[in-house]
């Protein structure tokens, strides 16, 4: 009977894994553009072990800290942005060896900073407060069976939708205004990194001061878990690309509305701003796509493996908060050129004003989301 228990209990993992390998072979080498997209997947899979281990959920996060000061999951994040600011630096130290002659390094998530970005990062924020997870947190969730996070991301196309949507309207109001600022062009690699390593550090001093606690049971320490999402950024940007998880969400809304003829011929500059780019989808499976489905299916070995594969369905009740907080996930997303990983996390580490912006105004929408929500 043991034997059979445990049998049943390595049945999902085995299953997750074999998915990963048949999806593994199965792929070509290189997208169109060269990236390979084996690689892709199993640093997607490695992300998803990670966020599961981890818990690291931008929401869950926030909902500590706020709650009653648990800084263990605040100070993971401080170390996922100083491991990759470090590791950003020496890539581009390699590839942009003169920062201040002008020139961006290559697709890293260095996006413009606006009144229209600002507002997208306050409204994310409070949809993670609304659905109860950021956009990855709702990914890797699906690995552990919370299937209300099909209902939020079920919401987060629809407002990818509502952000296409309003982009001309926004585009010609205020984002043509906007301003891309890379703190290495100013400051020289140097100069950012020691900045980006000042800021982070005087913020885990400070963080420091709250009460300490241990990891929970059968989760990694936060702290962990963020040097190894540091350490994925830098190594996914060095041969793919930078993390970012709502590429392939918003692709597939923009082609979906675009076949309904939804969405006007032209989205103003859209196409021009680095960040997680969406496109009109050629092919099935994109760079992004086989990395979030790693992930999901990195998550679901990992969850059933730590005994944390807990299936459950949303009550009734439920879904309409799980959809609208997916709308507001994904139209913030949506004007935000990404959400926390691939504005935040990614524009933090490549050294970019957006970054931060967006960190400080999804933090305050989480805050308000938070100081709003039923007692």
């Amino acid at each position: 009977m043991r034997l059979t228990d445990r049998a049943r209990g390595l049945a999902l993992p085995v299953a997750a894994c074999g998915a990963l390998m048949l999806l593994w072979l199965m792929l070509p080498a290189r997208d169109a553009v060269g990236r390979p997209l084996p690689l892709s997947l199993a640093l997607g899979a490695a992300f998803g072990v990670v966020l599961q281990r981890s818990r690291f959920c931008f929401w869950c996060i926030a909902r500590d800290w706020f709650d009653r000061g648990d800084a263990r999951g605040m100070l993971g994040i401080v170390a996922a942005l100083a491991v990759g600011a470090v590791g950003y630096a020496a890539i581009f130290g390699a590839w942009v060896p003169d920062p201040l002659a002008g020139r961006l390094p290559p697709d890293a998530h260095v996006g413009p900073v606006s009144v229209t970005m600002a507002v997208g990062a306050l409204v994310f924020g409070l949809g993670m407060a609304v659905s109860g997870s950021c956009i990855s947190a709702h990914l890797y969730r699906l690995g552990e069976g919370a299937f209300g996070s099909l209902v939020a991301l079920a919401g987060v196309l629809a407002g990818f939708v509502a952000g296409f949507l309003s982009w001309n309207t926004l585009y010609l109001w205020d984002i043509h205004r906007s301003v891309v600022i890379w703190l290495p062009a100013h400051l020289g690699h140097a100069g950012s990194l020691a900045l980006t390593l000042g800021v982070l550090g005087a913020a885990a001093l400070w963080l420091r001061r709250g009460p300490a606690a241990d990891a929970a049971p059968g989760r990694w320490p936060a702290v962990t878990g963020g040097v190894l999402v540091g350490f994925i950024a830098t190594l996914a940007y060095l041969r793919v690309g930078p993390l970012g998880v709502t590429a392939e969400l918003g692709s597939i809304a923009r082609t979906g509305a675009g076949a309904a003829g939804w969405l006007p011929v032209t989205l103003h500059g859209l196409d021009g701003f680095a960040g997680c780019a969406t496109l009109i989808k050629q092919t099935v499976l994109s760079r992004n796509g086989v990395f979030v489905i790693g992930l999901v299916l990195g998550s679901l070995a990992s969850a059933t493996l730590a005994g944390h594969f807990r299936p459950a369905w949303p009550r009734p009740a439920d879904l309409p908060r799980l959809f609208t907080g997916g709308l507001m996930l994904g139209w913030g997303a949506m004007v935000a050129l990404g959400c926390t990983v691939g504005v935040l996390m990614s524009g933090v580490m490549a050294g970019a004003l957006s970054g931060w912006v967006f960190l400080i105004c999804c933090h305050a929408g989480a805050w308000l989301g938070w100081r709003l929500r039923p007692t």
